[in-house]
């Protein structure tokens, strides 16, 4: 058929993963056009709103340091600062480990070890481009006896947070020669009625329809559902419909229905999700590009949530922050109401991060008294006072008694301490099972939260070279890779953070780089 225009690869998605495939095909000699449904100043996709960490291996502080910046972007760190960093290696068997633990055993052990082995090389080429790592001290560690710990083996982040990485992708992209277009949403995929092979696609822009062909192939990196309540009704169950979106409202599954429509496999963890502990008080239907990452809401390891009957809901301290965060939204949507309270005491909450708690950022509830912050807790949803405050009390004394029996153990954000609700002559019937502290120094303080969805875990089955595979033939269907959270198999139920935006950049830079060399093949084919 004849196509209005005629690029070697068609990248649909402009977030992380679809930059880091447009970059790689276009440094590797291909002409490329990345296709973004959002207009420039909504641009950025869930990119735009994370807090661009990245999850790798690493053999430790010195395998970092080189490359490392200071948050005002001055190259390298002083040494003063240097002798104060505890940081363990973070091994294959590590991250291994961790993605086994939280996905109970169900991730793709293909994909898996695909995300491992290729983590700290996919961070390389980050930084071999420019990108500007900085160590997340106020995310990943805490200052505790003079040194910052860090802990979760995820310690880095880019400089400017999900902003500065959508800044760095689209200037390294247009550097690299990517015609870039926005408002402009893929329609559909343009097959050969014979074999199936994906030769284009059709799009909208400026009014009207047209098609552009892809001699190496179409790439679809444009994330799940997690923008469509429709879809979240359909696929994560009734009550999904009044979760509130963490990042853009583009991602609606143009990607999964484009695949489909066309025979491709459906993979992975379709009721599945990224859902966080997320303020109340944010908006709706999509992130703030001004907040961002700022409306979520971790620090409950260092207080208790309850919900609006007074009862706590969940193990706050069942593992650390990064192996939870991503699993407690869902926790907190099936509360009534679909609300819930974080709650600290003077000692818990002077641990808060700043950035998701200053009074700039959230509603910060606070009382000399925990009555006294009951009666606040009332005015906002709160409808049992009295088991409220009974679930404090039978809290505190569980604390104090495992305390007694274990005065050798110490609160330690930094780790697994151990500091748990559950002694030999007081229990409760759900644990807290690290950083028990009693509440019972005044101020106290709680914020409202509700869930607020990131991304969906089901997807497209793909190779680990993101070829996306057809469901009747159970082969590669030609012409067509996928990236970035539109991939299906590898989550299932949590994730460890950061990994998402690692394999991303892996399964674009395998996407780039296959549909370049299928361009090139094409194209010497075509001469000879």
């Amino acid at each position: 058929m004849a196509f209005d225009e005629i690029f070697d690869v068609v990248v649909v998605g402009g977030g992380n993963a679809g930059f880091s495939a447009a970059t790689t095909a276009a440094q590797a000699g291909a002409r490329v056009v990345l296709l973004e449904k959002a207009p420039l100043e909504e641009a950025g996709g869930n990119t735009y709103f994370t807090a661009a960490a990245y999850r790798c291996c690493f053999d430790g502080l010195d395998d970092l340091l080189p490359y490392l910046y200071q948050p005002d972007g001055s190259k390298g760190l002083p040494q003063d600062l240097i002798d104060k960093i505890e940081m363990a290696p973070y091994t294959k068997t590590d991250f291994h480990a961790d993605i086994d633990r939280v996905t109970k055993g169900r991730a793709d052990p293909v994909l898996a070890t695909t995300l491992v082995d290729k983590s700290r090389e996919a961070i390389q080429w980050l930084m071999d481009n420019g990108a500007r790592f900085t160590l997340s001290f106020n995310r990943q560690s805490f200052l505790t006896d003079g040194k910052y710990k860090f802990w979760g083996g995820m310690v880095m982040n880019m400089i400017g947070q999900g902003k500065g990485l959508f800044q760095w992708h689209l200037e390294l992209a247009e550097k690299s020669g990517v015609v870039i277009r926005f408002s402009c949403p893929a329609i559909n995929l343009i097959t050969d009625p014979t074999t199936n092979a994906v030769l284009g696609v059709k799009v909208y822009s400026n009014g009207k329809f047209s098609t552009i062909a892809a001699r190496g192939g179409v790439i679809l990196a444009c994330g799940g559902f997690q923008a469509s309540p429709a879809l979240r009704t359909k696929y994560l169950g009734p009550g999904w419909d009044i979760a509130h979106v963490r990042g853009t409202k583009y991602n609606v599954g143009d990607g999964h229905r484009m695949a489909e429509s066309i025979g491709a496999m459906l993979e992975g963890n379709y009721s599945g999700c990224h859902s966080v502990a997320w303020d109340a008080n944010s908006p709706r239907n999509s992130g703030d590009r001004v907040l961002t990452n700022q409306f979520t809401k971790s620090g409950y390891p260092l207080g208790i949530m309850v919900n609006v009957d007074g009862k706590r809901f969940v193990d706050e301290g069942f593992d650390l922050r990064n192996f939870t965060y991503a699993i407690f939204g869902r926790e907190i949507l099936k509360q009534p109401q679909g609300i819930a309270f974080q709650v600290w005491d003077a000692n818990g909450s002077k641990w808060l991060r700043k950035e998701e708690y200053a009074d700039d950022v959230t509603t910060n509830l606070r009382a000399e008294s925990l009555e006294e912050l009951a009666d606040i807790l009332t005015t906002k949803g709160l409808v049992n006072k009295r088991q409220f405050l009974d679930t404090v009390e039978e809290f505190n004394e569980a604390c104090r008694n495992f305390q007694k029996e274990q005065e050798t153990r110490a609160f330690d954000p930094a780790i697994r301490d151990g500091m748990s609700t559950q002694g030999k002559l007081r229990s409760l019937s759900l644990p807290k099972s690290n950083w028990a502290m009693p509440l019972e120094k005044g101020p106290f303080q709680a914020v409202e939260v509700t869930c607020g969805i990131t991304f969906t875990f089901g997807g497209l089955a793909a190779t680990p070279k993101a070829e996306v595979l057809c469901e009747a033939t159970r082969k590669p269907i030609e012409g067509l890779w996928c990236a970035g959270e539109i991939l299906g198999g590898l989550f299932f139920n949590n994730y460890p953070g950061g990994s998402g935006l690692t394999m991303g950049v892996i399964m674009g830079r395998e996407a780039g780089q296959g549909a370049a060399e299928k361009a090139k093949c094409s194209s010497e084919q075509h001469i000879s």
